[in-house]
């Protein structure tokens, strides 16, 4: 479960991209899951979201992240790549999703390629992993304490014996460079930090996040718009500190990627 949200906040890190999280929680409930110390340096967090008896249809939109996810749910089991716009879920009647969030980077030892391949994409969980993959899927879905499907994960995963890759850690904190220092609105800023140029470092993010480093900070900086949206600052304020040319060019991005301009989603979240 989650604890009740703080007095104005619209979204604490560990929800950071769901839109009107806390009018969410009426509906479902979330719990978070610590990977073990062998999976920690690919797996951010297993993530649960359960509902049960919903009287009508409830749809929650989420603002992506730079990471990989791998969902199972009695409607997909997929992995699914970086989503470079907005998505959502819709919940019904009674359910359950277990999640794998993996840390950027944390899902290239386990495709061996690019993860640019995914990018925008959904692969089915017994396409990429065969048999193991189908097997994972139906014991996940029988079991019915979620600490306990969580574990199957994990125990799959090791099973494939990922590698430790130095990139993979490099750029795991230079995403979270991105995200925690919003001083961070341009590449050139992110790259003298690494000691890369530009160009390798766009290199690197496509390579083991999947996207570019410009869409990463863009997309942290939306994040950092949306909780200071709802506590009413300034747009145009807000647009100058998070690097934007002008409070339009923040509306827009804001309103692409919220699937509503600032002001609405201001007054959607408004606690009284």
């Amino acid at each position: 479960m989650v604890p009740d949200p703080p007095d104005g906040r619209l979204v604490e890190t560990r929800q950071r991209g769901w839109v009107d999280p806390y009018a969410g929680l009426d509906a479902f409930d979330y719990a978070r899951h610590q990977p073990s110390p062998e999976l920690a340096p690919f797996v951010g967090h297993f993530w649960v979201v359960t509902w049960r008896d919903l009287p009508e249809p409830y749809v929650q939109r989420i603002v992506s992240h730079p990471t990989v996810n791998m969902t199972i749910t009695r409607d997909f089991h997929r992995i699914a790549g970086v989503i470079r716009g907005g998505f959502s879920y819709t919940m019904r009647g009674s359910g359950r999703v277990i999640g794998t969030r993996f840390r950027p980077g944390g899902f290239r030892p386990f495709l061996g390629a690019p993860v640019s391949q995914l990018t925008g994409r959904f692969a089915e969980i017994g396409e990429m992993y065969g048999r193991a993959g189908a097997e994972l899927v139906g014991h996940v879905l029988a079991e019915p304490d979620p600490a306990a499907a969580v574990a199957l994960i994990g125990t799959f995963l090791l099973r494939l014996e990922p590698a430790r890759d130095p990139l993979a850690e490099e750029v795991a904190a230079l995403v979270e460079t991105a995200e925690s220092d919003v001083s961070v609105t341009r590449v050139d800023e992110l790259a003298a930090r690494s000691g890369r140029s530009v160009r390798s470092l766009q290199r690197l993010f496509r390579d083991y996040v999947g996207i570019g480093p410009k869409w990463v900070i863009r997309r942290f900086r939306l994040h950092e718009a949306a909780e200071r949206v709802q506590r009413g600052l300034d747009l145009a304020t807000l647009a100058a500190e998070l690097g934007y040319t002008d409070q339009a060019h923040l509306t827009r991005d804001f309103t692409a990627a919220v699937g509503m301009p600032p002001a609405a989603y201001a007054k959607l979240t408004s606690r009284p």
